[in-house]
């Protein structure tokens, strides 16, 4: 027979790991510099297969995200596009995140 397991009960002490994981990005001040990460790997489901396919690289620099692109009508039409692009990385990672978007 299976002994019926009961959890012990949490005493104040503990947290969740989230809220361990959350702690230490806050600590030691990681938070904007993961979420600059975040936003370089998902780059492709956010703006799609062929815009990825076309982006050499990207990197952060006081609050800015460079992107380099290999095709100039690309770059073109992606800097007519800037607004919408912010506001998108905006709701999904945070208003502070990307303060401006630079096309190389």
């Amino acid at each position: 027979m299976a002994k019926d397991r009961k959890q012990p009960p949490r005493n104040a002490n503990t947290s969740t790991l989230k809220e361990a994981i959350d702690g230490m990005f806050k600590s030691y001040r990681l938070e904007a510099k993961y979420r600059e990460k975040e936003i370089i790997a998902s780059w492709e489901g956010l703006m799609g297969k062929p815009i990825a396919n076309r982006t050499r690289r990207m990197f952060f620099r006081d609050r800015k995200l460079f992107i380099e692109l290999t095709s100039a009508p690309l770059k073109q039409e992606l800097s007519l596009s800037k607004s919408k692009i912010l506001i998108m990385l905006a709701e999904r990672f945070g208003q502070d995140t990307v303060e401006d978007i630079v096309f190389l």
